[in-house]
């Protein structure tokens, strides 16, 4: 029988002991271990970066010009053709 494939890698961290326990006392409060806790704080992380990346690639090809002109609009108007919001 073949041997399964490791899905996870031990990954020695040093860290400094009053981090550590600082660490520690909010894996207990979060109820989950040391190793959890630290894995859940680094993709939380991950996420915000990958956030960043997409908004910071909408502010680039936004178009401000038809932003200021749509929000200068008088209200009450029915929306106009090309007003709908696509989605990727």
């Amino acid at each position: 029988m073949a041997e399964a494939v490791k899905k996870t890698q031990s990954f020695p961290l040093r860290m400094p002991p009053t981090l550590r326990s600082r660490v520690e006392r909010l894996a207990v409060m979060e109820g989950v271990s040391l190793n959890q806790f630290i894995t859940l704080t680094l993709a939380e992380k991950l996420g915000a970066s990958v956030e960043q990346e997409y908004f910071a690639d909408k502010r680039r090809n936004a178009n401000f010009g038809t932003l200021l002109e749509t929000l200068n609009r008088e209200g009450g108007e029915p929306p106009r053709l090309g007003d709908e919001i696509l989605t990727p």
